[in-house]
């Protein structure tokens, strides 16, 4: 069996799945839950001057009857007394000393106050810190959170008195609330951050009450703009870590990927894009600890199946093939194909097609049902009715190359050939 042990900058976990800073991280009956589960590790949820939290605090979208698409928080750092949280940290860490314990911080925006409170931290033996410079509500107006992450001078320069006190492996995360992740996360590991973790959730209004016409969630008839993660962040947190794993700078560190990630096969896109670790929140919000059996036999099976004996065998095997439009071969096509035997005639490809694409299906009136056919001559290759139809399988896309040889864009301009689109 493969084995799916971590060790992320010297932080051991019996796999790579750890709960990330959020309400399940937030005291130790939660964690020793999560720990006795079979966790990897946990990031305790963020610690740093006392809050006050509101109520409600959570909304959510729902889509095509499923339940939690996106999930969207107005929480902020943890609210309970600063001593408590370390003593349970270190009790935590007595009970299960081969789980990775991360303690995120958000300490006050000076050197005194960041050196302070890593120095309480690592006296609890914690293995490692995580700086939250990501939380998009609530701490942003105290010029914390999001509010440092989007600024790569400020980022800087916090971690450079981050590292001035600390003793053990320090993790920035990044948030996405910017165009790009790259500039700060060059900045921070330019200042001596040893890893990052990526994405923070991203500001959002999941909806509006059309009674009260108040978003949610709701406070006293006003909200504020929240946190949003959950499944449909997802891509958005794959294009973020596949930046960072692309550039020269950042791609030297660790990354721990987070966003969205809700069974083994997300985690193990976010590992072929960079990540040695993965982070879970809203999963586990929804659907209980566990989730961590199926996480880790999910992981382990599909590593058998693919002949890998360790998850270093795979971590950012996919960064490569992500590359500039300008360099794709557009000799590549490839056209739709309908398996009649498996149609179930719904003609749902047929309406996509006609209506807002290429007119490339036909379609022939019968009794008890409609055919529907692909004119090979019309199709582009878009694949969208393959997405859209039904049925598994049911649509194929066939390679048809235009010419044998690779040929980008670039190199299509240079001979100064035709343009032939439809």
């Amino acid at each position: 069996m493969a084995s799916l042990e971590t060790n992320f900058l010297g932080i051991k976990s019996p796999n790579p799945y750890w709960l990330a800073s959020a309400p399940p991280t937030d005291k130790k009956y939660n964690v020793l839950r999560a720990l006795e589960a079979g966790w990897g590790g946990v990031v305790w949820k963020t610690l740093g001057s006392q809050v006050k939290n509101v109520s409600s605090r959570y909304s959510a979208v729902n889509f095509n009857g499923e339940r939690v698409m996106g999930f969207n928080n107005i929480e902020l750092i943890s609210d309970r007394p600063l001593e408590i949280n370390l003593k349970e940290i270190n009790e935590v860490i007595k009970e299960f000393p081969d789980r990775a314990m991360i303690v995120s911080l958000m300490a006050d925006n000076d050197r005194k106050s960041w050196h302070e409170l890593i120095k309480k931290v690592e006296d609890t033996g914690a293995h490692g810190l995580e700086l939250n410079f990501g939380c998009p509500h609530g701490m942003t107006e105290r010029g914390m959170g999001a509010a440092v992450g989007q600024d790569p001078e400020i980022a800087k320069m916090v971690v450079e008195w981050v590292m001035e006190a600390a003793h053990i492996p320090v993790i920035t995360k990044l948030t996405p609330n910017v165009h790009s992740v790259v500039p700060a996360g060059k900045a921070v590991v330019e200042a001596g951050s040893n890893g990052l973790s990526l994405i923070n959730t991203i500001q959002s209004v999941t909806g509006i009450d059309l009674e009260t016409f108040v978003p949610n969630p709701y406070v006293a008839g006003k909200s504020v703009f929240g946190g949003y993660c959950g499944p449909a962040v997802k891509p958005i947190a794959l294009k973020f870590l596949a930046t960072i794993s692309q550039n020269s700078t950042t791609n030297k560190v660790p990354l721990s990927g987070i966003g969205g990630i809700s069974n083994w096969k997300d985690a193990v896109e976010f590992m072929l894009l960079g990540a040695t670790s993965v982070q879970v929140c809203t999963a586990v919000m929804t659907h209980g600890f566990r989730i961590i059996e199926d996480l880790c036999e999910g992981l382990n099976n599909w590593m058998d199946e693919k002949g890998f004996e360790t998850i270093y065998d795979f971590i950012g095997k996919s960064v490569s093939n992500l590359t500039k439009w300008e360099e794709l071969d557009i000799n590549y096509h490839h056209i739709a194909h309908i398996d009649q035997e498996k149609c179930i005639h719904c003609g749902l490809c047929y309406i996509a097609c006609e209506d807002t694409s290429h007119q490339s299906i036909s379609i022939t009136a019968g009794n008890p049902y409609n055919t529907y056919a692909i004119k090979e001559e019309e199709c582009v290759g878009c694949n969208l009715c393959q997405l859209i139809c039904p049925v598994e399988n049911c649509i194929t896309m066939v390679e048809q190359r235009v010419a044998p040889e690779y040929l980008n864009w670039k190199e299509f301009l240079a001979k100064g050939m035709p343009l032939n689109n439809h």
